[in-house]
């Protein structure tokens, strides 16, 4: 509506665009989890970048502002706003892989469904498909007499690690993830790249369910679970974040040609880019 201000992102939440110092021809798309935001991949994609790629991360509609503007969004705003970053990433880079942290690591399984062999590979980090919580069945009967429920942002082994995030989740957009669930399970065949699924051993966001409904699901394809015994759901800032950034890299290494990934000059016929878009 006209005259109505943009919600003030929170600090630390915002999008990021990094231009690593290789030649371009291989980016990662990065996607946050549901009610969390950019602050939780910011680490993750400051190694990619490092190692010469280039790196994008939206902030997803109605995150990182307040649990109020989530309300009003749906699985599809979340997903449109990955299928956009990814296209353009497509238009700018030879390859193009996806990787996401919970429900990030979900929208990356349903970019790898939709778009086949234009995602070159996928990582995911305690990805989302289902909840064994039995009130989760009640939420579409739920949400207009308990708008909100506690969050989930923060599941963290690490002392003093904090994510950005919100402390209430909306009943509303959660009725619509179990959405997003029950397509993108019901689509895992589809998926043609190879994956690699990192997962906590000790998770008290995503149950032990979903990383069994992944591996049984990717039938088309090469699929490796990776397990993380030292830390909880927020991987990518906790303990073993080091582990999940190197190991990324070396994915993208394997499946690119060789060299490609971390060249550190441009091509004769292209400027040399920073480190910052």
């Amino acid at each position: 509506m006209a005259g109505v201000p943009e919600p003030a992102v929170l600090p630390g939440a915002e999008p990021f665009d990094l231009r690593g110092g290789g030649d371009g021809s291989t980016g990662v798309l990065l996607v946050h989890g549901f009610t969390g935001s950019p602050h939780s991949m910011r680490p993750w994609g400051d190694y990619l970048a490092a190692a010469g790629l280039r790196v994008s991360c939206p902030l997803l509609p109605g995150h990182g502002t307040r649990w109020q503007d989530m309300a009003a969004t749906t699985w599809h705003d979340w997903y449109g706003a990955a299928d956009a970053a990814f296209g353009e990433l497509s238009r700018s880079c030879e390859r193009v892989f996806v990787m996401g942290l919970s429900m990030g690591g979900t929208l990356t399984l349903r970019l790898a469904e939709e778009h086949g062999p234009r995602v070159a590979g996928a990582v995911t980090v305690n990805a989302s498909l289902g909840t064994d919580r039995r009130i989760a069945a009640l939420a579409p009967l739920l949400w207009r007499v308990m708008p909100t429920f506690p969050g989930v942002a923060g599941d963290i082994r690490a002392p003093g690690v904090r994510e950005v995030g919100y402390s209430r989740v909306p009943t509303r957009a959660f009725v619509s993830l179990r959405e997003l669930w029950a397509l993108t399970r019901a689509d895992l065949g589809r998926i043609t790249c190879p994956v690699v699924a990192y997962r906590s051993t000790t998770d008290h966001v995503v149950e032990p369910t979903s990383g069994r409904l992944l591996l049984a699901g990717i039938t088309s394809a090469p699929v490796e679970e990776r397990l993380l015994h030292d830390s909880y759901h927020v991987a990518t800032l906790d303990n073993d974040r080091e582990t999940i950034f190197k190991g990324s890299v070396d994915f993208v290494t394997t499946h690119s040609p060789a060299g490609a990934p971390g060249r550190d000059e441009p091509r004769p016929d292209e400027p040399r880019r920073g480190h910052d878009g």
